[in-house]
């Protein structure tokens, strides 16, 4: 079995953003010259998720709006005794999760007619990762 990693660097110009990776991901599956496996995608930030689903515009923004009802931003939350301010960030994050696996055929991402891989940042304006990695022969 054969590994490939990379890492991808994001700093949203907005505190929530959502943005479309899959290129990128296709283009570090190409380079790894695996034919038959899985990548793994995975945001190293606990206010940041990885996740699949549709390219609509329309979608994301219901997505987003979903997410600011189910953990909006609050000043009273608990985490923010800690001098922090992004306690919905945290629960945001825990809500899309932090990764996702899409199985490799044929040097390939084996996606449905829709699916798309994006990074949801939740807590932005600086530095964040994203580690990829492929697996597989």
């Amino acid at each position: 079995m054969k590994f490939h990693t990379e890492y991808l660097k994001f700093h949203t110009r907005k505190h929530r953003e959502y943005v479309h990776i899959t290129p990128q991901i296709e283009a570090i599956v190409k380079k790894s010259g695996i034919k038959e496996g899985m990548v793994l995608v995975s945001a190293m930030h606990i206010t940041a998720g990885v996740y699949v689903n549709d390219n609509e515009s329309g979608l994301i923004e219901d997505i987003d709006k979903w997410l600011e009802e189910l953990a909006p931003f609050r000043e009273d939350y608990r985490h923010h005794d800690t001098g922090e301010t992004n306690g919905d960030s945290h629960l945001k994050a825990l809500l899309i999760h932090h990764e996702v696996i899409v199985p490799i055929t044929a040097g390939r991402l084996d996606f449905g007619p829709w699916q798309r891989i994006f990074y949801a940042e939740f807590d932005g304006q600086r530095d964040k990762r994203v580690i990829v990695k492929v697996m597989g022969e």
